[in-house]
């Protein structure tokens, strides 16, 4: 089993809608598959027409005995689970602080979904917190949207400074650009020279597209409606290189 976090510090940088389509495509490759709704938002959930609601809610889910195959729900697609949000995940890191293993609780609960899973898929909300952390310990890889501005770049680099932990060294780092206008030389610029300066940048990207919008109208993934469009393509380009490098095992570099 696989643990993915989609995960970016900074808001509004197409975190979600990459958690979304990324777990949709990796599902009709024939994975067995599930989606983990971190943020109490709830936006993974609303696309794929889930209540965000979980039974128990946070304290419910970080118990000695809670367990998750109770709380997940399938979604519409084969192969494609959902462990819905819950408002109440506003809550996680008061009741992470209060935990004994408050670093390592979200790996424990994953724990006994190795035979039921090839890969998880955690849609983060964007912070640095304890959450943040149960996150990364429980995490084989990271992936962070980065859209070629500057403080979103910003944002990347702290991510980098904050997996320097030496029990986060381990933990592989990949980042894609996102909401590309490649109309906009700052936004070539930027992609041109973060691609020559860091080896953890994926060549795929996801341009800024109204398609990506309509994903809240359709509730479905991109690639479910509109395979053929620019985005749709993107992201089965995106989701193709990302396997291909868990599959080789290689680029452990920091994104």
């Amino acid at each position: 089993m696989k643990t993915i976090a989609i995960y970016s510090i900074k808001g509004g940088v197409g975190k979600t809608a990459a958690a979304v389509n990324l777990a949709y495509l990796c599902a009709q490759d024939g994975a067995r598959t599930l989606l983990w709704d971190l943020d109490p938002q709830g936006a993974a959930s609303f696309y794929y027409r889930v209540k965000a609601k979980v039974k128990g809610g946070a304290r419910g889910l970080l118990q000695r005995n809670g367990e998750l195959p109770g709380r997940i729900k399938a979604t519409d697609f084969p192969n494609l689970d959902l462990l819905p949000a819950d408002l109440s995940y506003r809550h996680m890191d008061l009741l992470l602080d209060e935990s004994k293993k408050r670093k390592r609780a979200f790996g424990r609960l994953l724990e006994p979904l190795t035979d039921d899973y090839d890969y998880i898929f955690m849609d983060c909300a964007p912070s640095v917190t304890l959450v943040s952390e149960n996150v990364f310990r429980a995490a084989d890889l990271i992936i962070s949207p980065v859209i070629p501005t500057t403080l979103s770049v910003r944002t990347l680099n702290q991510l980098s400074a904050f997996m320097e932990h030496p029990k986060l060294r381990d933990v592989r780092v990949m980042s894609f650009f996102s909401m590309v206008d490649g109309r906009r030389k700052l936004h070539r610029e930027i992609m041109e020279n973060l691609s020559q300066r860091r080896k953890g940048i994926l060549r795929s990207y996801i341009p800024y597209s109204s398609d990506v919008e309509r994903m809240g109208i359709r509730r479905a993934p991109l690639p479910e409606f509109a395979g053929r469009s620019a985005g749709g393509h993107a992201f089965r380009l995106l989701w193709r290189e990302i396997k291909a490098r868990i599959e080789d095992g290689g680029d452990g570099n920091r994104a």
